[in-house]
């Protein structure tokens, strides 16, 4: 991607051409990595604006970028590019141990509760920065999905970008199965195998999002289903059926049942066993991801729970 010579005065707008590299990643996503340290809120707002054209037109932020798109990126504020920020050698040891699996193609970690996917609004680091620096000889290197910063478990990252491209058609056409353990609060119904729900993300003042279940919401649709029964909890596998921001989280909590350890979506009754349990996490983790890969196979992967979460389980047990 080239900047337009007649476009390279910092006060100007850039126009950026979309390369092969480029191709088939969000539009949001591109922004994030071209405008290094602009606020997560600026780039969407930015984005409803009409501030970012592509092909000179408005684009929204879901929008799948095309080799050759043109990309107009305003003249936001962007701090002073330094030398990046250098990841702790424990935090460093402690990813190496978590990577599941790797080939010249994919690498697959199970994330750690509390580690952003990447940097920015105030995180000088994330995983995709970690992982860069893990693997310091990897020219290419690109996450495939999010996970929450909270939410524990199983995440892509592709090495070519033909690859992102494949997983990236594969979730859009639903071809990934992706798989979820959550702790609730209370008895699930065992009737409540699919819930569906309309969901609307609102971002606050603070940059913090919020999601509500709402008629003007886009379709969402979670499946849920009892795995154990506890003392005042139940364990879920959880398969969303649609990819929204807190969905899982939202609806359990629109279900009467949120999570243990959310501190975004609970009631008092959740916050009270969390608390007597000593969990200080959220019970959500991406334990499973089955998809088939041309010329590689099919992929059955799984990663374990962290060990307060097992701890969790068994308190409940006794």
């Amino acid at each position: 991607m080239a900047d337009s010579p007649q476009n390279d005065e910092a006060r100007k707008a850039r126009l950026l051409s979309v390369d092969e590299h480029g191709a088939g990643q969000r539009l949001d996503n591109f922004l994030m990595r071209e405008m290094k340290g602009v606020p997560r809120t600026r780039l969407y707002r930015a984005l409803r604006k009409g501030e970012v054209r592509v092909n000179k037109g408005r684009a929204k932020a879901d929008y799948r970028l095309k080799e050759g798109d043109t990309v107009r990126i305003p003249p936001l504020r962007v701090p002073a590019v330094g030398a990046p920020a250098v990841v702790p050698a424990h935090r460093l040891d402690a990813l190496a141990k978590a990577v599941i699996y790797e080939d010249g193609d994919l690498l697959v970690v199970n994330k750690p509760s509390g580690l952003a996917v990447h940097g920015g609004s105030g995180i000088s680091f994330g995983l995709i920065e970690s992982l860069r620096q893990l693997r310091p000889d990897q020219a290419y290197l690109e996450l495939v999905h999010r996970l929450d910063r909270d939410t524990s478990g199983l995440i892509l990252l592709a090495k070519r970008a033909v690859i992102l491209r494949e997983l990236h058609r594969q979730l859009r056409e639903k071809h990934i199965d992706k798989r979820y353990l959550a702790l609730v609060e209370g008895k699930w119904p065992a009737a409540s195998r699919l819930i569906s729900a309309p969901l609307e993300k609102n971002v606050l003042q603070s940059g913090e999002r919020m999601v509500r279940v709402t008629a003007e919401g886009k379709a969402s649709m979670t499946e849920f289903s009892v795995l154990e029964r506890l003392q005042g909890a139940t364990l879920l596998e959880v398969r969303p059926i649609t990819g929204r921001t807190h969905q899982i989280r939202v609806h359990a909590r629109h279900a009467g049942h949120p999570l243990l350890g959310d501190e975004k979506y609970s009631n008092s009754v959740a916050e009270d066993l969390a608390r007597r349990l000593g969990l200080k996490r959220l019970f959500l983790h991406a334990v499973s991801l089955r998809f088939t890969l041309q010329g590689s196979g099919k992929f059955d992967l799984h990663a374990p729970l962290d060990q307060l979460l097992e701890n969790t389980l068994e308190k409940l047990r006794k």
